[in-house]
């Protein structure tokens, strides 16, 4: 990557546009169902395994992070497919359609047969898990790599991926709140009333977001400058040899893991620490209510600092915050709160800065985003690498600490070894995995070649 490459596609790229309002509220309105998708299964899907199904936690991590290594190849491809069928049909949105049928693979995922228990139910949940997840790629891919499509200036790249996060944040919020409240019975039955519930939002705000891309279409290139694409294995090799991105995406492998074994190890913190498991709703509504109010500022932050230097610093503030968390049984549901919001307003600063430096990176690269979705695949699959990993990280902590799982309504007595793991694992563990992901993220430097054109 050249300061030159950056120079060319900010100064001289022609017809930059301006998107309006409605459009990008339209395109973002997608994100609200992808935010189920993250949220549920990552908040709620181990504690599903442990505590509903009796499914031992080595199992139950293996359950969540099996399937998620199918989408390290899956995403990729789903890239190079998207990317030549632009070149095709002029779009990207036929794999969209089909990506709607996620919520199929919702629904069945939590309605485990009352005859199913322990390894068995794990299977079962197991195998609607990668169904999903290659749905879920199949809109998610070509959807995130839109902003990389459209003729728009550096800072507008964050405009757009600003309502995109506020819009997630929403359904983030949405469904971390919803989820724990609709299944805090803890019956099997309720899970799936949840999810029946959740997958209609997710139909809707998909079609919404088809049709938004769509009026998108005028700000894209109507040709490509480069007829031929690199195949599967080729466009990968161009994305990792690319130094920028690299360091982004191996920052983000540890960001993403972080913070999905976050959302992972709230109910647990909530049932085991705090004694009410009904507290769950409590600390991601603490989560994300702020992130929705913090995004806009952070996108200030941006224009006067640069997304490097707030994806730092909201690094920094997320290790701080859960290192306080270890001492949540002395500060109380209150003061727990607080810094559990905290948390929420460096999530929002995480996720921006992130996402919004992958289509400075592609223009870059290519300056009519020929190659944009060959990158945006490697992404997404660094993104459900962690999000896979997260949840088995704490999951072995659990399994070392000696946590014992159980079945709906009965009541286990969990061991001091077990306990102290428990809150390890959500605080300490997530801190020290930050730390490796500021280490990578020092490393990127394209940002500050933007700012220095005045982009």
């Amino acid at each position: 990557m050249t300061a030159v490459d950056t120079t060319r596609e900010d100064v001289s790229a022609p017809s930059l546009h301006t998107p309006s309002a409605g459009s990008l509220l339209s395109y973002a309105t997608g994100s609200v169902g992808m935010g189920v998708w993250v949220t549920v299964p990552g908040l709620l899907l181990l504690f599903f395994l442990t505590d509903v199904l009796a499914v031992t936690p080595w199992i139950a991590g293996l359950a969540l992070l099996l399937p998620k290594a199918i989408d390290v190849v899956v995403h990729p491809w789903f890239g190079t497919v998207s990317d030549r069928q632009r070149r095709k049909y002029g779009h990207r949105r036929h794999m969209m359609w089909i990506g709607l049928f996620l919520t199929v693979a919702m629904v069945a995922m939590f309605s485990v047969p009352a005859s199913l228990s322990g390894a068995g139910a794990a299977l079962w949940v197991g195998t609607f898990y990668v169904l999903g997840n290659l749905l879920f790629a199949s809109f998610q891919v070509p959807y995130l790599t839109t902003p990389s499509d459209l003729n728009i200036s550096y800072h507008q790249r964050t405009r757009v991926m600003t309502y995109r996060m506020v819009v997630l944040t929403v359904g983030l919020l949405g469904a971390g709140v919803m989820a724990p409240a609709l299944v805090k019975s803890g019956q099997r039955g309720d899970y799936t009333t949840m999810a029946l519930m959740l997958s209609v939002v997710m139909l809707v705000s998909g079609i919404v977001a088809i049709l938004g891309i769509r009026k998108l279409q005028a700000l894209m290139p109507q040709s490509t400058e480069e007829h031929w694409h690199p195949g599967f294995r080729e466009g990968v090799s161009v994305a990792l040899k690319d130094r920028d991105f690299r360091m982004l995406v191996l920052s983000y492998l540890f960001t993403g893991t972080v913070t999905h074994l976050f959302m992972a190890g709230v109910p647990y913190y909530a049932e085991y620490v705090f004694g009410s498991v009904g507290l769950t709703a409590l600390f991601m509504g603490a989560f994300l209510a702020p992130a929705l109010l913090a995004t806009p500022v952070w996108l200030r932050v941006s224009r006067r600092t640069g997304k490097q230097k707030g994806l730092l610093i909201s690094q920094s503030i997320f290790i701080v915050g859960s290192l306080s968390l270890a001492a949540g049984s002395v500060l109380g549901v209150a003061v727990t709160t607080v810094v559990v919001a905290m948390l929420g307003i460096a999530f929002a600063g995480l996720q921006l800065f992130a996402f919004s430096m992958v289509p400075d990176v592609v223009r870059a690269a290519s300056a009519d985003g020929s190659k944009a979705a060959s990158y945006t695949g490697v992404w997404t699959a660094t993104e459900a690498t962690g999000t896979a990993i997260g949840p088995y990280v704490y999951s072995a902590v659990l399994a070392i600490g000696g946590f014992a799982a159980s079945a709906a309504g009965q009541q286990v007595q969990q061991s001091d070894s077990a306990l102290t793991a428990l809150v390890l694992g959500f605080t300490v563990v997530p801190a020290v995995l930050m730390v490796v992901a500021i280490s990578f993220q020092r490393r990127y430097r394209l940002d500050s070649t933007h700012m220095q054109v005045g982009s």
